[in-house]
This record gives structure tokens, sequence and C-alpha cells, in this order.
């Protein structure tokens, strides 16, 4: 079977002539043509560069600045250092321009995060810049065909009709998916634009892939992030991967892993699948998909039989952890765990042993773990595992939690999210005047923008129920009208379940907006027939926009460790595209609030247009976003760490020694790379960063910190702040206390330590909306606490639907038996705007016996060539060549009992009547009873080509069956993050 390549095109032949044609071409013929094999050994891990220094001969960044001439003497060359758009490592690369044209590039082998290494993604991001498969111009959808136009007119058109839905329905009628792929400047100006506009209605791709970490995490022990690092995985004793499937998804991340076990660590991987990441385990758990808590809990009950959690962690810093005993022995004794999840007590004491025995160690998930119903308790399963075994706020331990594009991380933090403001403010109205008064923006005018004062303060609808917005009866929606206009803002509708419900609400709209450098699977949907039960609105205006990359552009992004980059412009913005900042500021001209949108921030000149300057928004960011601190990232210091990466250690991420940076000044002494957040206080503070949350190890003013004081001071008459003793080194406070507002400091006794602008800025307030910093900077570096208090972590957060993380079974599932014992949550009549159904979806797949016509569990996951929705590395040559096919991963048994062979075209169909055309790849890698498919695909539909339906030109290479076109219904109880691990599905042969 040819799964990675077509006839002609083996392991060692020359690419097939076209590819030839169109690399020289992509390339300016620059570089030699090379084989495949050539290719593949440039972009593995053994080099990890996709063009290898020694054959290209690289201008050193110094030449360059002094007027170094190219290759052949013609023109100038410099070079520009970014950061790859794929994944959330933050590999940095520098792109070699030659006369305005990006010829060439290198891994930066002076990062301390991707060490010189790119996996194939990495390799060939000029060709993402360069690409020929790109959207050129805006156009509009015409009879079926895509138009040209101008920009003038999609601005004027899109303006209009946006205005005349706000007049008949109210701003909450549009709808905005904002992008992971957008810059930290960009994802703060999107949620600032939607706030001016007036309404909640916005998200991005965070929602469905670690919504759940988000809000386990944040409701465990105080932020919703990777608590360590990549780096500080070398220090680590042992590893368990679970729902992660690193040395695919995030390649280079893996290079701190096998250094680790250089030195001894153990590796553990869970997960249903067999993949390339269990190839490197030192021990392979195959679990059922979605029995994550069995399993873990399943560890806990050895742990706790055994007397092997950290009893004095547990008592001076973590509250509730004996509810969760009694109830993990009482409930998950081993013969439970098996029957649940699969595995034998004997594998499950071994790997507890193996955790107890090697501290500190560090657990590690993915989307593996959060896409599920229950996503947020297996999150919180994941978390109470690592405060049993006192491994959080130390090196080596805590919770990687591994984030799936570039900026993920840095949009969530500070992006266009429904139920918060920048930096998880909420919708209260205390947040919306601090804003305000940053923007400088008269709070009651933003008022006046909104429906209503109710609907300012109420949850937008979010990105994984935009469809049931559309579509659902307006009396069950809590807003005044149903979603009439959507924006794609660079997000792949394929990544979305219910692809079949997705075509029908696409077709029911009145605009459709993508703004996008690849016009995305949306454009193809938009613009084929309605399927045989829809309709098409008659009325309905379907625009594409041409955006900028990332590498046309610059801007700052946020990798999963936390850490800030910065990356340079490379090239200018290629054929009519825009950068995504300047369509938001042109859009609001014509929407009327451009004055209130861009009054803070210089303008630059970019093909003679007006631009927002990314450095003026980070820099407005700097004055507001306390809560997560995102204040002391100025763009001089990330601008000085990126020029001096080989100044950093990389196992601590520490600057090595004194260290200036030679042309600004830019002191880096003592700073952590990329100034990892909460990096406190104003720039002029000086803060490192924080390389480990949580850890009281060092002092405050050196990265350290303790748990958060979110939760109140005392739950049920048992005291939540820390323990006597459990403060971070240096602390004056050397217990559990508060968070720090006007009051506390004048109770302490340290309010005159302010300046007079200091006190007139914090007076009534707390840290978190004290513009000034004063409380920050006198609790920090005068008194070595933390504005955010000291408290306990909550092993049990009563405040969510299970208190103690319960197993539930999906709502599409082949274990009748199981459901009956592990039920589901009960309906919830509004959720997030929305009717959301669990038990009753539950118990009618039960009772129409859906199991036995869906007899196999069906998963998805990532391939190692390419990211996301898939359709700008699926448009990149040098990828598509790797992989041509679409396929489902079957086990030999249940291929067999279907008369399938390997290579096969096959029917995956799924309770959805979807009929997804794909190939077989028999494997072992899959157990009987589960399928696996990538989610990158799209550009087929049941079986056809969807190619006459995208823009001339505009098309990927490779094109196939998304897996979420036949996905089912089903939302976590607390985010609404989709169920895309665990559904039902058979497979026949075609």
């Amino acid at each position: 079977m040819l799964l990675t390549k077509k006839s002609g095109v083996g392991a060692g032949a020359p690419i097939a002539s076209s590819f030839v044609h169109r690399l020289r071409h992509g390339l300016s013929q620059a570089v030699p043509t090379m084989d495949r094999r050539a290719f593949l050994r440039r972009s593995g891990l053994g080099v990890g560069a996709g063009l290898a220094a020694s054959q290209l001969a690289l201008v050193k960044k110094a030449g360059a600045a002094e007027g170094a001439k190219s290759v052949d003497g013609s023109g100038k060359v410099e070079v520009r250092r970014t950061v790859c758009t794929h994944c959330s490592v933050g590999c940095a690369s520098d792109a070699v321009v030659e006369n305005g044209v990006w010829v060439r590039q290198e891994p930066v082998f002076d990062s301390p995060i991707n060490l010189g290494a790119h996996c194939a993604k990495g390799a060939s991001i000029r060709e993402h810049g360069h690409g020929e498969y790109r959207l050129r111009y805006p156009m509009k959808l015409v009879n079926g065909k895509y138009q040209r136009m101008s920009w003038d007119d999609a601005l004027k058109e899109i303006s209009e009709r946006m205005l005349a839905l706000r007049k008949e329905s109210g701003p909450d009628s549009v709808y905005v998916v904002g992008s992971s792929k957008h810059s930290n400047e960009q994802s703060y100006l999107l949620r600032k634009w939607m706030s001016l506009w007036g309404s909640n209605n916005c998200d991005h791709q965070a929602r469905i892939c670690h919504s759940t970490t988000v809000a386990g995490v944040a409701n465990t022990w105080g932020y919703g992030a990777m608590t360590n690092s990549y780096n500080d995985m070398q220090n680590s004793k042992v590893a368990l991967y679970i729902g992660s499937n690193a040395a695919e998804a995030h390649p280079v991340s893996m290079l701190h892993m096998l250094h680790s076990k250089e030195t001894g660590c153990k590796m553990i991987v869970v997960d249903p699948r067999f993949t390339r990441t269990a190839a490197k385990a030192d021990e392979y758990v195959r679990i059922r998909s979605g029995t994550d808590i069995p399993f873990l809990f399943g560890l806990l009950y050895h742990i706790f039989k055994n007397g092997w959690e950290d009893k004095k962690y547990i008592n001076d810093r973590v509250f509730g952890m004996d509810k969760v005993r009694e109830d993990v022995l009482a409930k998950w004794t081993p013969d439970k765990v098996e029957e649940a999840c699969g595995v034998k007590e004997e594998q499950m004491a071994r790997v507890a042993k193996m955790m107890a025995d090697n501290r500190p160690g560090t657990l590690v998930w993915c989307m593996g773990q959060t896409q599920h119903t229950i996503g947020n308790a297996m999150v919180r399963a994941s978390c109470i595992v690592q405060l049993a075994l006192g491994n959080v706020g130390v090196s080596g331990g805590g919770a990687n939690i591994f984030r799936g594009h570039d900026n993920v991380q840095g949009a969530t933090d500070v992006g266009p999210n429904p139920d918060s403001l920048p930096g998880y403010y909420g919708l209260a109205e205390g947040s919306w005047k601090h804003f305000a008064n940053t923007w400088g923006v008269d709070f009651e005018w933003i008022k006046k923008q909104y429906a209503s004062p109710a609907m300012m303060g109420k949850s937008g609808i979010t990105v994984s129920r935009w469809i049931d917005g559309v579509l659902e009866q307006n009396d069950l929606i809590d807003q005044d009208h149903n979603l009439r206009a959507v924006f794609f803002w660079g997000h792949a509708p394929n990544s979305q379940t219910r692809g079949l419900e997705m075509k029908k609400a696409m077709d029911k709209l009145d605009l459709l907006v993508v703004v996008d450098p690849y016009p995305s699977a949306t454009a193809a949907m938009a613009a084929m027939p309605p399927a045989k039960d829809g309709q098409v609105n008659p009325n309905r205006a379907v625009y594409l926009l041409p955006a900028c990359t990332q590498f046309e552009t610059s801007g700052s992004c946020t990798a999963s460790n936390r850490s800030l980059q910065w990356r340079e412009k490379v090239i200018d913005p290629l054929w009519e595209s825009r950068s995504d900042h300047m369509i938001m500021y042109q859009l609001a001209q014509k929407l009327g609030f451009d004055k209130e949108l861009v009054k803070n921030y210089k303008m630059q000149k970019i093909k003679g247009m007006d631009e927002p300057l990314p450095d003026d928004i980070l820099r407005e960011i700097n004055k507001c976003v306390w809560t997560i601190g995102y204040t002391g990232q100025s763009p001089e210091r990330l601008k000085a760490h990126m020029k001096n990466m080989a100044s950093f250690d990389v196992r601590t991420l520490k600057a090595k020694g004194t260290v200036k940076d030679k042309e600004t000044g830019v002191d880096m002494t003592g700073d952590y790379f990329g100034l990892p957040w909460p990096c406190w206080g104003t720039p002029e503070f000086r803060h490192p960063g924080s390389p480990n949350l949580y850890d009281t190890h060092k002092h405050v003013m050196d990265g350290g910190g303790n748990f958060r004081a979110n939760f109140g001071v005392e739950r049920d008459g048992v005291n939540l702040l820390a323990e006597d003793g459990s403060h971070s080194l240096g602390s004056d406070i050397t217990t559990g206390y508060p968070e720090f507002d006007h009051i506390l400091l004048k109770k302490l006794g340290w309010w005159d330590e302010l300046n007079e602008a200091e006190k007139k800025a914090a007076e009534g307030k707390n840290w978190k909306t004290d513009s000034s910093g004063g409380i920050i900077r006198v609790v920090m570096k005068n008194h070595g606490c933390h504005p955010f208090g000291n408290a306990k972590a909550r092993a049990v957060v009563w405040n969510f639907p299970d208190p103690i993380p319960q197993h539930r079974e999906p709502l599409y599932g082949t274990r009748p038996d199981l459901v009956a014992k592990y039920p589901t949550h009960n309906d919830m009549k509004t959720f997030w705007r929305l009717p959301t159904l669990f038990k009753t979806v539950q118990d009618r797949n039960v009772a129409e016996k859906m199991y036995e016509k869906f007899p196999l569990i069906l998963t998805s996951g990532r391939l190692v060539e390419y990211e996301g929705g898939g359709e700008e590395t699926r448009s990149n040559p040098w990828l598509a060549e790797l992989q041509q096919e679409c396929f489902v991963e079957i086990n030999p048994k249940a291929a067999s009992e279907r008369g399938i062979r390997n290579g096969d075209r096959c029917w995956v169909v799924t309770p959805t009547g979807a009929r997804l055309n794909v190939q077989a790849l028999v494997t072992e890698r899959v157990a009987p009873d589960t399928t696996w498919m990538p989610f990158h695909f799209s550009g087929r539909w049941e079986g056809k080509d969807l190619l006459e339906y995208y823009p001339e030109g505009a098309h990927p290479i490779v094109r196939g069956e998304a897996v979420n076109t036949g996905t089912t219904y089903g939302y976590d109880s607390v985010t609404m993050m989709q169920e895309t691990k665990t559904t039902i599905c058979n497979v026949e042969k075609a």
C-alpha cells in the first residue's frame, strides 16, 4: 500500500517532475534540487534542519548587518529571525532574504528551545510564506464560483451587511472565530474589536483543543497553563505521557525528553494507540479511549494503598485530598479499573511504583485527554496524581501540557474568549472599567454598543457550538436572535465536529467571511451544493479576504512553556494580502469605531496604508494584563532575548552570567528566556519571568511562587490557605495569606511604601486592577510575597459538576454495560446560551443499540507532516509529497472480519449518516475494538473531490476526507469542549 508515496516516488527515487518544477519555481532556484531521501534526512530529528548549514553557506547575521552582498553579489542579504508557525514548541528559524525574497532558512542553533532542530513542518516554513497556493486577492462567491473583487468593495459590502444585521437582529447576531495562529497583538486586538462592536460572541481554536485544560488546571491551583517547560523535562526522573503523541505532534519537544532518557529518566506512554511516542517508552499502557480517570485513579489506588503519597506536601499545600483518597479506595479497586480501562492490576501497580520511586516526575497530556465530555474531570485527575506525589512546584515535575498551535497559549491568554476579557478578566463591570480605562474609551459608550447591560456581562456562544447558534430554535437560545453572520478568521472548519450539520449552518447564514492566507475548507464547503435535505439562504453572501502569514508582519507569540518570542517581519505582504490587524482597523473604520480601537497606537505605512504598530499593541497589553503577568515583556526586552539566545541555559532557561544587549543596552541578567509569564510588574521592574509555576524553592523575584489564593480563605470550616512554612523562599509572611488589595496593604503597614502616584492609582483597587503596578512592586520586591496570595491547591473543586473527578461513559460508546454503571450528566437547559444534551443522547443510543450498528470506537490524532486543519500544510509541496492519502487505521482482526486488506479503499460510516471514503491501514497499532484517523484532511466530502469549489489556484495539493465530517454530538460539561476522541463507527469495504 502507498500511504506516503505515489508510484515512482520511492524512498530513494527522485522527486516527481511536477514537484521538482514547483519547488524550483518556489525557491527561485536558490538551492540545488535534492532527492526525497536527502530532503527527509535534512528534516529529521538527527539534523533538524530543512536545509543543512553545510549546503547553504548561510550568511551570518553580523555580516548582513554590515551590508553583506548576496551570494552572487547582486544585492543585500538580510537574516531575519522568526518562529515556526506550527505546533507550540516555539522553534526559532533564521530566514535569509535577498532583495526582499525569502530564499532559504536555517534553524537557530542557539535557541534554548529547539536547539538547532526542526521537524518536517518547521523545515518547510519558507514555502508557507512564499506558497503558490495562497489566496491572492479578495473574492466573492457568485453563482457558485469565486470571483475576484477589490479590497474597497469587499470591505464596503461586508461592513454594510454587518451594520444591516446589527440593526435588524442586534450585535450578537454576528459571530467571530479568531485564530490561534494570530500573534498576541492580533489576538488581543480582535477581542478589543469585538468588545467595541458590542458582543461576546467570539472564540478561537483553544476552545476545541485545551479549554478543559485551562478550566481544570486553573481551578486546581490557579493558572490554566503548562507549569514547567520542555527544557525542564531534562530534570525529570519519570515522565508519564497520557493522550499525547509528542513525537508527531510536537517533534522537537522530544529532543528534551530523549536527552532526559539519556540521564536515566523513565518514560511511560498511555494511549489507546501504539504511537511513535510509545515506541520510545519504557512502559506502554493501552487503555480504552475515554477511560483516563479509571487509569489515573487506578494509579492513585496503589499509591494510597502503599503509602507512597507525599503526606507533608499534601498537608501543607493541598485541600481535599482526604476526600479523593476515600473515593479512590472505594471505587477504583484493581478489578474495577481493569473492567473500565482494560489494564491489568500487575501493570497498574508497576506503573504506580515507577512514578513513586522516581521523583520528581512530570505528567504530559494533550488533546487525547482534553477532547471529551468529561475532559475537565480527566485534566483534574491528572493534576491530583501530581499533587499526591508532591510533583507540582518543583523542577522536573509539574503538568507539561503541550499546546497545538504556535500561539494557542497566547491567544487563550489575551485573545477572543467568549467568557472573559484579555488576561482572563471576567465580564464583571469592574473588569470592563479596567479595560475601558486602559483603552481610553468611555465605559458607558462601550456599554451602549451591547444589546443590553446584561449581554455585556454574559458569556458568548462557543466556537464548538456556533452551528447551534444558527440552527437551534430561537426561543431556546439565550440571546435575542440566532447567529446570522460568521467570520472564520484563521480557523479551519474541519477542526470542528458534526461536519454535516455545519454545512447546513453555513448555508443558512446571511454573511460568511473567511480571512486567511489560505482559503481553508470553509471556501469549498460554502460553494458546494447543499445537502439533499438542506437549502442555501438566497440572500447569503460569502467573501474571502487574503490575510498575511505571520512571516509578513511582526509580533510576539507564546509557546506552551509560557515563554514569549518576538517574530521579525521576514518579507513584505505578498500579492494583495493584508495583515490581520490592518484588516481589523479597516473594518473598524467602516463600522465606526476605528478611533476607539487604535487610540493608543502609532500607525505605520504598509503599501501606502495605515497599520497599527504591533509594538504599541504589546505595550497596551503590558499596561493592563496584570492577572497573568503579561506586563513585564516589553517589545524591547523580547527583541533582546531573540538576538541573544545563546546567553540562556538550555536546562534552566536562565541567562548565563551578566548579559546585556550590545546595541540597545537592554539588561537580561537573571532573566529566563522569553520572560515566561507571569513576568510581574512593569518592564522597568525587571522581573525575570517564571520558569516553573508554584515553586517555593525560589524567591518571587527569581521566578519563584506558590499556589494561588483564588478560591477564598476557607471551605466548610477548613482553612484554604497554605500551612505555616509553605511559602516562597525569603517571604516576609511565612504562612498562607490571601491576595493583596489596598486594604491588606494598609493592614500590614506597607501602604506608605507606595509613592504618591502609586497610592492614587491603587486606592480602592486590588493587584489586578492597580494600573501603576505599585501593589505588585511593594509586595514582591520589598517583602518577597506573591500578589495573588498563598493558598492550597484544590483536589476537590466544589464549583464543578463533579467536585471529585468521576468517570462517565461517552455519549456514543460500545459498552452499554458500563453506561449503566457510569452514566453521563443530565441535560442542561441553558449552557453558554444554548441547551446542551447529555443523558438524552446517551440513553437514546443505548435504547437503539447503536453499539451493534457501529461496533468500533473511532478516535483521531495528528501526523508529523501536517498541522491543524491542514489546509496550509497540505498546500505545501514539500509536505504534501510526504503524505498523500487520508486513511483509517484498523486492527487486522477487525479488518479480516470485514474482508478489508491493507491498502483497500473503504467507507468509514458513523451515526451522523456520514460516509467517509479513505484508504485502509491494517495495523496492530490500534486494538481490535478501535479505529483511528488523522484530523488534518479536508477537500473531499463523502467520496467527492471538492477541487472545483475552491478558488482557482488556491486549493490544497492533497485533499482527503475530514474525520470531523462524521464525528458526533457531545460537549464537556464545563467548557463546551467537543468530543472528538471517543465516538463510534463501522468500516465497510468500498
